[in-house]
């Protein structure tokens, strides 16, 4: 096994410290770093915020496929409640009775109504 050399370490040492940000040499790259720093924390931000809108929207979908099964289900009582055999059960609890004859259509014509 290779052994590194000291120069080689001291590299390594310098980078994971940190301690080559300080050098003068280094100096005019900070603007740079920094608006690479900016730019990578701009990207993080933007991340977390898909995230929310995505479970926001996964969320909502959710809650929409419950309503509509609510409005299936309510539209299908709806329909059962107001058959003509449901109508007559109950028109007849409270005493009224079906008419043997079926209703008429009125209709005016528009000159009638123009008279008047």
């Amino acid at each position: 096994m290779e052994s590194q050399s000291p120069k080689s370490r001291n590299i390594a040492g310098n980078i994971l410290s940190g301690s080559f940000l300080l050098d003068v040499r280094m100096r005019k790259y900070w603007p740079m770093m920094l608006y690479l720093a900016l730019l990578a924390g701009i990207s993080i931000y933007s991340g977390h915020l898909v995230e929310i809108k995505i479970h926001q929207t996964q969320r909502l979908r959710t809650e929409m496929k419950e309503l509509n099964s609510q409005y299936i289900d309510t539209r299908s009582r709806l329909m059962k409640e107001s058959a003509r055999s449901k109508v007559v059960f109950r028109a007849a609890a409270l005493e009224l009775i079906e008419s043997p004859n079926p209703p008429k259509k009125i209709i005016i014509e528009r000159k009638e109504l123009d008279k008047k």
